[in-house]
C-alpha cells in the first residue's frame, strides 16, 4: 500500500484548486488527514499483531469466530463480515487451520457444507494477543475523553456516508 508521507501544503492545494475549480482545499487537507491517520493505524495494528504472529487477516477472522456463540461460522458468513471474497477467506483459512488456530469441521450429512471453529490454540493465541491490543488501544485513544470519542464517532460516520460518491459512475 502506498503511503503519503508527504501530506501536501495549503500553498500547493491553491495551486491545485487554480487548475481544478472543483477542488474544495479544506475538504482535500481533512481527507488526506484523515487516510493518512487511518493508514498510519493500520501500520501500527500491523506491527503490534506481528510480535503474536499474525497478520490483520487472520487475526480478524479469530476475531469474528470468538464473537460467535459457538465459537464456529461458514467460510461464506466469515467472509461477509470481514468484508473480502470468498477466495481471500479460503486462504487466511488455509494459514489459521495450517497453524493450528481453525479447523475445518464437515457435516456428517452433506460433505459440501463446512463450518469453521476456533480451537483451543486459537482461543490461547487471541488470549495472549487481545491483552496486548487492548493496552496499546488504551494508550493510543487516551488523549480523547469520551465525549471526544462520541463526536469523532459520528465525524466518522458522516464520512463513511460520503464515501459511495467514490463509486459513483457518471
Amino acid at each position: 500500500m502506498l503511503q503519503l508521507r508527504d501530506l501536501p501544503s495549503t500553498e500547493v492545494l491553491k495551486k491545485f484548486a487554480q487548475r481544478y475549480p472543483q477542488a474544495d482545499i479544506s475538504a482535500i487537507s481533512t481527507f488526506l488527514h484523515l487516510l493518512r491517520v487511518a493508514t498510519d493505524l493500520s501500520v501500527a495494528l500491523d506491527a503490534c499483531l506481528s510480535k503474536h504472529g499474525l497478520l490483520q487477516g487472520r487475526w480478524w477472522v479469530l476475531i469474528l469466530l470468538m464473537r460467535e456463540e459457538a465459537l464456529h461460522s461458514t467460510p461464506s458468513a466469515l467472509a461477509e463480515k470481514a468484508g473480502v471474497t470468498r477466495a481471500t477467506m479460503t486462504g487466511l483459512i488455509d494459514g489459521l487451520e495450517r497453524d493450528g488456530l481453525v479447523e475445518r469441521v464437515f457435516d456428517s450429512g452433506d460433505r459440501r457444507r463446512v463450518l469453521i471453529r476456533l480451537t483451543a490454540a486459537g482461543q490461547s493465541k487471541l488470549d495472549t494477543v487481545m491483552p496486548d491490543y487492548y493496552s496499546r488501544l488504551r494508550e493510543c485513544m487516551a488523549a480523547l475523553k469520551e465525549p471526544q470519542r462520541k463526536t469523532l464517532c459520528a465525524m466518522l460516520d458522516l464520512i463513511n456516508n460520503g464515501i459511495p460518491a467514490f463509486g459513483r459512475t457518471e
